[in-house]
């Protein structure tokens, strides 16, 4: 007796696991969802703005070099773009040179900016509400880590590991964007995208960082676009609202 209660209580249990979890990730039966995959950076040189490093203290500092270094170069993973041996297009990846003068958890920030203007960090706009992340990232089997930073409507930055790189050579990091980072209102215009801030680089205590190299290539999403259409939908779009009133007066 004792035994099969047991049992019906167990059941129960992992019953109500399965159905929190699923709750959490706001699945179900009527949720309608529309998936995309879109490239947000190629890392190819040709976006309508460029990329910056910044590092933590010991960053080494050189007479005429100040690290970290940052390049694109004509490599690319071949799993993903093959070899491309007839040269029909020009495939280029972002390379990060750094060295630090002493060990320890050391970080190299690397974002975008505006091109006009190089000292304005500007964020990546994320269309849809995004349900995973992946880029190909080269790693030379070092004992570092690389997280993502992202930004939610209300202004508050999350972030989430993207994952180690303590492999050798090209391989696609892939990483699901947590659940509980807001990216929808209960109040009207439900939509509340997430904006794209950094990578940020961690070097291990136990690890070297007299001299390194990381290649950065095509950070893409997986995100679902679909929005509820409803009677009156269009006044529920911020711009048209402005527009609309503005035309009012």
């Amino acid at each position: 007796m004792k035994h099969g209660s047991f049992k019906i209580v167990s059941l129960i249990i992992m019953a109500c696991i399965t159905v929190f979890s699923v709750s959490g990730q706001n699945y179900g039966p009527d949720k309608t969802v529309s998936f995309e995959t879109k490239v947000l950076e190629p890392f190819n040189g040709d976006s309508e703005y460029t990329w910056k490093a910044d590092a933590s203290k010991f960053i080494t500092k050189l007479e005429n070099v100040t690290y970290p270094l940052l390049t694109y170069v004509e490599a690319w993973p071949i799993a993903a773009f093959g070899y491309n041996r007839d040269g029909s297009q020009t495939i280029k990846s972002l390379g990060i040179n750094a060295r630090f003068d002493r060990k320890g958890y050391n970080w190299i920030d690397i974002y975008p900016v505006k091109t006009d203007d190089p000292e304005t960090p500007f964020e990546i706009r994320i269309p849809g509400r995004v349900r995973n992340m992946d880029m190909w990232v080269w790693g030379s089997n070092l004992r570092y880590y690389i997280e993502i930073y992202v930004r939610d409507y209300q202004g508050v930055v999350h972030f989430f590991r993207l994952g180690d790189i303590s492999y050798i050579g090209w391989k696609n990091l892939s990483v699901n964007v947590p659940n509980h980072i807001p990216q929808a209102k209960r109040i009207l215009p439900a939509y509340a995208g997430l904006t794209f801030v950094k990578f940020r680089i961690w070097t291990q205590p136990v690890e070297k960082v007299d001299n390194f190299y990381i290649y950065f290539k095509q950070f893409k999403i997986l995100t679902d676009i679909f929005e509820n259409l409803f009677d009156g939908n269009d006044l529920a779009d911020p711009q048209l609202v402005d527009q609309l009133w503005a035309n009012s007066k």
